[in-house]
């Protein structure tokens, strides 16, 4: 759909659900929050991830602010809901109320009460962290709000179009995402002063001391959810195939991966399930000598650039943003096959190179280290949100 069907249908839309949301002003009016938000953000819900992760870290960065989260999408674990409880930070979550197809006349009344709450606040910040219930507020919003949104994945980039003229500044964790969307922009004749609104900001992580890591069975790990684009099969057969050959390899696999594969077929791995304990996935990365990932696409994930910052080697598809942090026999190794089959090959190969010439490995790593450290500083990322969203370093 273009830029101005986009706009056209957002209006039909908007007609049809105003007695809900007018309803749902009226009660936001009559019963305000009982506590004071410079600052609403707008999350999906407390699942484990590396976007969330970034969303707390975002919480983090501004709490003296008393920010508002609002959840909005069932979550599927909800492991990562506890990391949430930040202090100065209240957390409301409308999922049980707002997440139903057969009520959705629900979430129309929801988006008034929100926006009645936001309206009422005098210098108010809106911020959407891949979540497309901030999308649904934002029409209902008073003119001179700011609204801002974060984009890790080009998921919902064509749908957003209707609501770009009301976004402020959008923010893409890839280049090669904002590159993305400058191209959709123009294929539909976006007015050129909202080009000006996109902007790339690198998430962050802490920066460990470097150490090299010598195993003497090459530890290839592959962290991530169990999810289709993960091809997470891939990886398996890649373990199967080294397994067979007797290569002095292990794999490990962190995630819910049972959702794609059998573990059971694949006793030679090991399999940690979903890890909630930061210090065990810390000697993860740590103990670890290579990160794989088949994604078919990608964002730039944390686990990534976690990776980087320990030193060690990530081998992944060279899909998406990942080409602009992993370069080829720079700082890591790509996969540039496409065809599944030739992916799994590969990555066999990759993985084998690795374990014929650990020195020169070893200085892959050290290279991504060192630009883990230029890239990702944790101080550089909350002085960048607390001025985006507060005004203030």
């Amino acid at each position: 759909m273009s830029y101005q069907q986009s706009k056209r249908k957002l209006r039909w839309e908007l007609a049809l659900m105003f007695p809900f949301v007018w309803l749902g002003k009226c009660y936001g009016w009559l019963f305000p929050l009982k506590t004071r938000h410079k600052a609403f953000l707008f999350y999906p819900n407390g699942d484990i991830g590396g976007s969330p992760r970034v969303n707390i870290d975002i919480a983090t960065a501004i709490q003296d602010a008393h920010p508002l989260i609002i959840f909005s999408k069932k979550p599927k674990n909800n492991q990562f809901r506890e990391l949430y409880n930040i202090p100065g930070v209240r957390v409301i979550d409308l999922q049980a109320y707002i997440d139903k197809k057969a009520l959705h006349f629900i979430n129309f009344f929801f988006r008034g009460v929100i926006a009645a709450w936001i309206n009422r606040e005098s210098n108010p910040v809106v911020f959407g962290g891949e979540s497309m219930f901030f999308y649904k507020i934002v029409p209902h919003l008073r003119k001179g709000i700011r609204c801002v949104e974060l984009c890790h994945l080009a998921t919902w980039i064509n749908y957003t179009l209707a609501y770009i003229d009301r976004i402020d500044l959008r923010i893409f964790s890839t280049q090669k995402l904002k590159e993305n969307v400058e191209e959709l922009y123009r294929q539909n004749h976006v007015p050129a002063h909202l080009y000006n609104r996109l902007r790339f900001i690198d998430n962050a992580i802490d920066i460990p001391v470097y150490k090299a890591i010598y195993n003497p069975l090459l530890e290839v790990v592959f962290v991530g959810r169990g999810a289709p684009q993960k091809r997470v099969p891939l990886i398996a057969a890649i373990a199967q195939r080294m397994h067979e050959a007797g290569d002095p390899v292990h794999f490990s696999f962190v995630g819910d991966v049972e959702k794609v594969i059998d573990p059971g077929q694949y006793p030679y791995c090991k399999f940690y399930g979903n890890v909630n304990d930061n210090a065990l996935m810390e000697r993860i990365y740590e103990q670890s000598d290579v990160l794989l990932l088949t994604s078919a696409f990608e964002g730039l994930p944390i686990v990534v650039m976690k990776m980087m910052a320990y030193g060690r080697i990530v081998v992944s598809t060279a899909v998406n943003g990942i080409p602009d942090y992993i370069k080829h026999q720079q700082n890591g190794l790509l996969i540039y096959a496409t065809d599944e089959t030739a992916i799994v090959e590969e990555g066999v190969q990759l993985i084998r190179y690795i374990v014929a010439n650990r020195d020169a490995a070893t200085q892959l790593g050290h290279q991504a280290h060192l630009d883990a450290a230029a890239l990702f500083s944790p101080d550089v990322f909350s002085k960048t949100y607390r001025e985006i969203l507060l005004g203030q370093p």
